[in-house]
């Protein structure tokens, strides 16, 4: 599992780096099932994956980190929260789940949907299969924040 967890780790600090001009570090990796998934959120961005793997990847971030996120992105102040910040929620996961899908290619293929945003204290992501495992990577992002990239994936192949 962990060669099909490294490109969406190494995606997500490179995306961060040249698009967000800020650098994330990541921590341990833990599993987490659906009713234990962590609701301390404010907004995740969400993505689907079907094809010869299906499941979904999704960016889960308090709104403080993606108003600056978005501030950072468009050069101006966006509080209180507005659409701009949760439409650069959606284009910073599609974005990773798009580079992740092309470093895939040689493997496996894999279609991405369009992103869902969820908004809302403590929210709660209702992940696709029963049986899937949900891989929750926690970063640091501006020094002492914390957002997380969970991955959820069954291989068909």
């Amino acid at each position: 599992m962990e060669k099909y967890i490294q490109p969406f780790i190494s995606t997500c600090e490179k995306v961060f780096t040249d698009f967000c001009k800020t650098k994330v570090e990541p921590g341990r990796m833990f599993f987490s099932t659906k009713d234990e998934f962590e609701k301390i959120w404010d907004i995740s961005g969400l993505i689907g994956l079907s094809g010869q793997t299906t499941g979904a990847v999704a960016i889960s971030l308090k709104d403080s980190s993606a108003i600056k996120i978005t501030e950072i992105l468009t050069g101006k102040k966006h509080e209180p929260f507005d659409d701009i910040v949760s439409d650069a929620v959606g284009e910073i996961i599609n974005i990773i789940a798009g580079n992740v899908k092309k470093s895939f290619e040689e493997e496996f293929r894999i279609k991405i949907s369009l992103p869902t945003i969820i908004k809302g204290k403590a929210h709660m992501i209702i992940w696709p299969e029963k049986k899937t495992r949900i891989i929750c990577i926690p970063f640091t992002i501006f020094e002492n924040e914390k957002m997380c990239l969970s991955v959820a994936m069954d291989i068909n192949v």
